[in-house]
């Protein structure tokens, strides 16, 4: 890196943090309101990550350009209902959560309409509409066997999807010892899956986060909610875009029309090259095993066989 590069990336650093210091200081005098933010939702490994940078690319929104985890694991720790699940209802709603998230997000983006993604969100679409009727929640489906064999390379990373589960008080076998820290996230009735082939692990994974989002869309109005199909995104990137964005009154302009056309080209988080049916050059034998288990989940968020 260049000193002027270096000089660069400092001054940017000091200019955000700065900027965070001056609105956390005004929110107290201002007290702002979130407008309609977006929600991007799926299950992990599920395209969410390129849904969220690409609606982060307009300039008629504002984003952290990084997953929101640890904003949300600070107001409700997993630890704090025994370790269950990721679930939050509208019962879990604190005094204070609405006041702590406006301020935390209007410290880093000010007052525009905000888009943020955390997976675990799947869980807690009660809990947030119970804090922003107004909400908006895009979610992100991809198909089970390439999504459970993308989740199963993830489980190989443990540093990465697993660091929030060290203090987890279950000892793991997975795959006969293989994977011993837990990755992702923590569904209800993972406790029966500790020492399970991995492959029906990141399964009952992918099942939970979609049954979750199947369970709680009848609470979200139609035009607040749109869906994306991540097989779409790699063959009309463009035009698929362009619908969940009107969908939600979010303008496409040019500048979206461009970003959308080299998406594909330029994957963010992926293992290899964007493409379907991967499963059936890296986890054949394994996926296999569970189509079954997946098919009924598969025809409810509109896959055929």
């Amino acid at each position: 890196m260049t000193l002027i590069r270096k000089i660069k990336k400092n001054l940017e650093y000091y200019s955000r943090t700065a900027m965070v210091y001056s609105r956390d200081k005004a929110y107290g005098l201002h007290k702002c309101q979130m407008t309609r933010p977006i929600f991007i939702i799926g299950c992990s490994r599920s395209g969410t990550t390129a849904v969220y940078k690409t609606f982060s690319h307009s300039r008629h929104l504002a984003s952290l350009h990084k997953e929101s985890h640890e904003m949300w694991d600070c107001l409700h720790p997993v630890s704090e209902n025994n370790w269950k699940s990721h679930d939050l209802s509208e019962k879990d709603v604190k005094p204070d959560d609405l006041e702590q998230i406006t301020k935390f997000y209007y410290s880093r983006l000010g007052k525009k309409q905000m888009v943020d993604k955390a997976n675990q969100n799947c869980f807690r679409i009660p809990y947030l509409l119970k804090l922003f009727p107004d909400a908006i929640f895009v979610w992100v489906k991809r198909s089970g066997p390439d999504n459970i064999n993308s989740l199963i390379h993830g489980w190989g990373r443990p540093d990465e999807y697993g660091a929030w589960s060290q203090d987890l008080p279950a000892t793991l076998g997975i795959e006969n010892g293989q994977y011993t820290r837990w990755c992702f996230f923590l569904f209800p009735g993972w406790e029966n899956m500790t020492h399970a082939p991995i492959e029906q692990v990141c399964a009952a994974q992918w099942i939970a986060a979609n049954q979750a989002v199947l369970s709680a869309r009848s609470m979200v109005p139609d035009s607040q909610w749109t869906e994306i199909f991540y097989e779409d995104v790699l063959t009309d990137t463009v035009e698929t875009f362009y619908q969940a964005f009107k969908k939600i009154n979010i303008p496409f302009d040019e500048n979206m029309k461009k970003f959308c056309a080299t998406l594909v080209q330029n994957p963010y988080n992926a293992f290899s090259k964007p493409r379907q049916d991967k499963w059936k050059e890296e986890n054949p034998e394994k996926i296999k095993t569970i189509l079954p288990t997946i098919s009924e989940m598969m025809k409810q968020m509109g896959y055929r066989d």
